[in-house]
C-alpha cells in the first residue's frame, strides 16, 4: 500500500539522484521503521509522543488571550470551549519566529515548525521541521516513522533538502495504512519491491565509487557525505521488510468513511482527530503533524454565510468577527475533544494525554493584516507543568524555537538549539 505522508527526509533529498536509476523506489513506503511495536508491551515506561496541528488562517487573539497572566486567569470565548482541561493546557503569548515577512501574506505558514527566515522571497530554501528531526531519531522505533496529515494536501512538514511533505487528507486511507492487512499476493509484491530497491542502492553505490575516483577534495567530502546516507538507507530497507510480514495492531473500530461535503472543515478535523488518537494508542507513530487548512468558501456551520477567508480579514468589522467566531468556537470544540480522548485512554496507569504534547496554535497573531507576531500557541500534555497563561513581551517576541527545544527534548532528542532558538530557554514551561 502506498503511502507518500510516510516518506522520509532522506527519501525525499536522495529522490533526483536516484531517478536516472529509473527506479519507482521512492513511491514504496519502504522507509517505515521496523521495530516491532508489540515487542514493548511489557515494558512499564511509556514512551513520549508529539502532535502538532496548525490552523493557517489563525484565531481572533481577543476572543483567546485572557486579560490576566498566571493560573487565575478568566476564561475567555475559546477558553471557555477547553475549560474541562484546564488543568492540561498551557496558553501562550508573545511568540513567534523572527523574519516571517514572505512573498505572501500567508507565507509564514511554511515556516511554523521550520523557523526559516523570509519564506517564499528570492533565495529562500526551506528547512527540517521540527516533527521530522524527532522521527529521524526516534522513527525507527515504530512502524511509522511519522504521519502528516491535512485538510488540504499542503502539509507544515519539511525534509531536511527544504523539500514540503505532502499531507494525507483521507481518514479512510490512512485508516486501512494503520490497520488493514494486505493480501498475501500484495505482501509478496511489496517484498519484491524491497528488494528491488536493494538491488538499486548497490547499483547507486558502485556508481557511486567510480565517480569517486574523478572527485576533487571537496566534492568527495560531499560524496561521502552521501554515502553514509545511503547506507542508512540500505539499513533502513532491511528493517522495513521485517515489517511488511508483522501484523498490524487490531482495533475495536471500524473503517471511517471520509466525508464528502468539501465544506464541512470541522467535520473532517474530527474524524482525522479521531484517526490520530488510534495511531497513538496502538504505538503505530509517535510524530504526528496535521494542518488545519482554512478555506476560500462558506464552511458548513450553523449561522455561518459568509467565506471563511473573507471573515479572517475582518478588518475589525463586529459582524464579521462574531461570524469568524462561530467557526473558531467550533475548531476549539474539535480540540477539546481530542484532548478528552487522548485523557480517556489509559497507558501503564496514566492517561494517554500525559505522555503526549499537542502543541495547537497558527503561524498567524493577526490573519486579518497578516501579522505573523504575537502568535496563539496552545500546549497540552507531555508530562509538562499546566494550568496558566504566559504572556510574553507582545512587542519584543520571545522566539517560538524556544518552545520546540524542550520538545524535542521531552521526546529523548539530544539537542539544545533549533532554528532560531536561544539559550535563554521559555518562561512559563516546567517538566511535572
Amino acid at each position: 500500500m502506498n503511502t507518500p505522508y510516510l516518506a522520509s527526509r532522506s527519501a525525499l533529498s536522495r529522490r533526483h539522484f536516484l531517478k536516472g536509476t529509473g527506479s519507482a523506489l521512492f513511491s514504496l513506503p519502504f522507509l517505515e521503521a521496523m521495530t516491532p511495536a508489540f515487542s514493548r508491551a511489557a515494558s512499564p515506561a511509556s514512551p513520549k509522543r508529539f502532535v502538532a496541528m496548525c490552523a493557517t488562517l489563525g484565531f481572533h487573539t481577543p476572543h483567546l488571550f485572557p486579560t490576566k497572566e498566571g493560573r487565575d486567569y478568566e476564561l475567555t470565548p475559546y477558553l471557555d470551549r477547553l475549560k474541562d482541561h484546564r488543568d492540561d493546557i498551557t496558553v501562550f503569548s508573545g511568540l513567534s519566529h523572527p523574519e516571517q515577512q514572505g512573498n505572501n501574506g500567508h507565507a509564514s505558514e511554511l515556516t511554523w515548525l521550520t523557523c526559516a527566515r523570509r519564506p517564499g522571497l528570492a533565495g529562500f530554501k526551506n528547512s527540517i521541521s521540527l516533527d521530522q528531526v524527532i522521527a529521524n531519531q526516534i522513527g525507527v522505533e515504530t512502524r511509522f516513522p511519522y504521519l502528516t496529515l491535512s485538510t488540504s494536501g499542503r502539509s507544515m512538514s519539511w525534509s531536511s533538502s527544504g523539500v514540503e511533505i505532502p499531507g494525507e487528507t483521507s481518514p479512510s486511507k490512512l485508516f486501512k495504512a494503520l490497520f488493514v492487512e494486505g493480501t498475501e499476493q500484495e505482501v509478496a509484491a511489496e517484498m519484491k519491491q524491497f528488494q528491488r530497491g536493494r538491488s538499486i542502492l548497490d547499483t547507486v553505490l558502485g556508481e557511486a565509487k567510480k565517480l569517486d575516483k574523478e572527485l576533487g577534495h571537496r566534492d568527495k567530502e560531499k560524496l561521502d557525505e552521501y554515502l553514509s546516507s545511503v547506507r542508512d538507507l540500505e539499513v533502513r530497507l532491511q528493517e522495513s521488510e521485517n515489517w511488511v510480514q508483522k501484523p498490524k495492531p487490531k482495533v475495536d473500530a471500524t473503517e471511517p468513511k471520509d466525508i464528502t461535503d468539501k465544506q464541512d472543515a470541522i467535520g473532517k478535523q474530527r474524524l482525522m482527530n479521531d484517526m490520530i488518537a488510534l495511531a497513538l494508542q496502538t504505538d503505530s507513530t509517535r510524530t504526528v503533524t496535521f494542518q488545519l487548512s482554512g478555506m476560500n468558501a462558506v464552511p458548513t456551520i450553523p449561522n455561518v454565510q459568509t467565506d471563511w477567508h473573507n471573515l479572517s480579514h475582518h478588518g475589525k468589522d463586529p459582524k464579521k468577527i462574531e461570524e469568524l467566531k462561530l467557526i473558531e468556537e467550533a475548531e476549539f470544540t474539535v480540540l477539546n475533544e481530542f484532548l478528552g480522548k487522548l485523557k480517556g485512554i489509559e497507558e501503564n496507569g496514566k492517561p494517554l494525554l500525559d505522555h503526549t504534547s499537542v502543541l495547537y496554535g497558527s503561524n498567524l497573531g493577526n490573519a486579518s493584516s497578516h501579522n505573523w507576531r504575537n502568535l496563539p500557541i496552545i500546549l497540552a500534555g507531555g508530562g509538562f507543568k499546566h494550568g496558566a497563561y504566559v504572556a510574553h513581551d507582545e512587542e519584543d517576541n520571545t522566539p517560538l524555537a524556544n518552545l520546540f527545544v524542550p520538545l524535542a527534548q521531552r521526546m529523548g532528542i539530544e539537542i539544545d538549539q533549533f532554528g532560531s532558538s536561544t539559550s535563554a530557554g521559555l518562561r512559563g514551561l516546567e517538566v511535572a
